[in-house]
């Protein structure tokens, strides 16, 4: 039997719904049903972390979290702990093409808040038996609450007896924190419902776990030991990447850099519950800047670009061996862009992941790319692009021409319409056969390629802080989409 398999890339963000944002509502099971008619078998979506003020999935408050604006109301009003009034105060009246973040802040909240004074007893013990399950979730809520408290100011600004997780964590009078715990609770309910429902139909989730943990985060101030901070509450090195395709002066990320040596003597034991909690809420993970964990680029925190970095050696293998327990079963995929080194290569061969390929980086003339279908092993994940690509019409419009004219070659497209977008976009769709017909296990589409859109839909530019993670959908536009030619391009290709 085949194992070649084909997946859909789609943040929940971007689905259509009437609040704002995508939520874990019918549209989502709508949605499932969508790629379950064309036989794709996966549905890969970005980090379900709460975002940070620029709406990154990628620098969180929590690497265990959800975020709360998933929450569907109608929902909650179904069960009786808001009235329908309350939950008709969450509908958006604005675009639907772009996800509008502080509205659905600002309503989520106050819901979720009426909500929670309305729990019955079982609810109660349904989330104090939660609350025991996930050992993170009472951290994070004494992190939120704080955080309330001090005007949202960062943890290290805070007082030193609430700054001080030793001191703080003996605190058992902080109002909130059960809320907080609800919250929690009610994500992780409501999108457990939609994961069974999607293996139901057939379709596995591929979740996407970012590396990196935010300075301001939670996992940072209840677990100081694990991270190289200094006694007064900063950071000596932060993380990056060097100077590379999407930008000249590399990405200065600002993360905090991992006390590898002590994470280490306890057995790793930070990693193997946040795999763990991960591997609860998605079927496959794809590990975000895997070649961070052979070696890491640690840039002194008071430089301004990511240019004078240095790479350090990272955990490799004693890792995965630390984490092979709770991995075993699951798909794993190495997120192996970027700037590479013997090391990487070592790690990805050692671990036996797949790694990634990307059609977009492939078209330069002069070079026979890693990035070229007639190169792909059979044990890689191919993309037309990942969340921080172009579309692929964005990028044949924006492409210089010996790029253009040597990937529509490539791809056997003779026309002269190669601008052409829409459903039917017919060098894109040229591109997209190329990719399916490859030796490549798994294959994964952006919607927005599924769809034909142009560079206006695109999800993120890197390095660039304002006006990204806004793209949105509508089930009108989902219902256009050509269910057909991509049902039989998985029969075709066996996927």
């Amino acid at each position: 039997m085949s194992n070649r398999k084909s997946g859909v890339l789609m943040h929940i963000s971007s689905l259509p719904s009437p609040f704002g944002i995508g939520v874990f509502g019918r549209e989502t099971e709508r949605f499932i049903d969508f790629l379950s008619e064309m036989n794709f078998s996966y549905w890969q979506v970005l980090p379900f972390h709460p975002v940070n003020p620029q709406n990154s999935p990628y620098e969180s408050e929590s690497a265990f979290a959800g975020n709360y604006l998933f929450i569907d109301p109608r929902i909650l009003a179904k069960e009786g702990l808001i009235s329908d009034s309350d939950c008709d105060e969450c509908v958006y009246y604005g675009s639907p093409y772009t996800a509008d973040y502080d509205f659905a802040r600002s309503t989520r909240i106050s819901i979720l808040k009426k909500a929670y004074k309305n729990l019955t007893r079982q609810d109660k013990i349904n989330i104090d038996e939660f609350a025991e399950k996930h050992g993170w979730i009472k951290n994070y809520a004494l992190y939120k609450s704080l955080k309330q408290m001090h005007g949202e100011a960062p943890w290290w600004e805070w007082e030193d007896k609430y700054a001080d997780f030793s001191k703080a964590e003996k605190l058992d009078d902080i109002e909130d924190a059960d809320f907080w715990i609800f919250v929690q609770y009610e994500f992780f309910r409501q999108w457990d419902i939609i994961k069974q429902y999607a293996n139901k139909k057939g379709v596995k989730i591929l979740g996407d776990m970012p590396i990196y943990v935010s300075m301001d985060s939670a996992d940072v101030w209840s677990n100081r030991s694990q991270f190289k901070i200094n006694d007064d509450y900063t950071a000596g090195e932060v993380a990056g990447v060097p100077p590379d395709y999407f930008s000249e002066d590399g990405q200065l990320w600002g993360n905090p850099i991992y006390d590898w040596d002590n994470m280490e003597h306890d057995g790793f034991g930070w990693w193997r519950s946040r795999i763990k909690e991960e591997l609860n809420i998605y079927d496959s993970l794809r590990i975000d800047h895997f070649r961070g964990l052979a070696s890491y680029w640690a840039v002194d925190a008071k430089s301004d670009t990511a240019k004078n970095g240095k790479w350090k050696k990272g955990p490799g293998m004693k890792l995965f061996d630390a984490v092979n327990d709770i991995i075993s079963g699951h798909s794993i995929i190495a997120e192996d862009l970027g700037v590479f080194g013997d090391d990487v290569v070592k790690l990805l061969e050692d671990t036996g992941f797949p790694g990634i390929r990307v059609i977009q980086f492939g078209f330069s003339p002069d070079s026979d790319s890693t990035h070229l279908p007639h190169n792909y092993p059979k044990n890689c994940v191919a993309y037309l692009g990942t969340h921080d690509n172009n579309t692929l019409l964005g990028w044949l419009w924006e492409a210089n021409e010996q790029e253009r004219d040597f990937a529509l070659k490539y791809c056997g497209f003779d026309g002269n319409n190669w601008g052409e977008g829409g459903f039917k976009a017919p060098a894109c769709r040229k591109i997209i056969e190329t990719v399916w017909r490859s030796s490549a296990d798994t294959v994964i589409i952006a919607f927005q390629d599924l769809c034909g859109f142009g560079a206006d839909a695109r999800m993120n530019v890197p390095g660039v802080a304002d006006g990204n993670w806004l793209f949105r959908t509508t089930q009108e536009t989902i219902s256009c989409a050509d269910t057909e030619y991509f049902k039989n391009l998985n029969k075709i290709y066996s996927r």
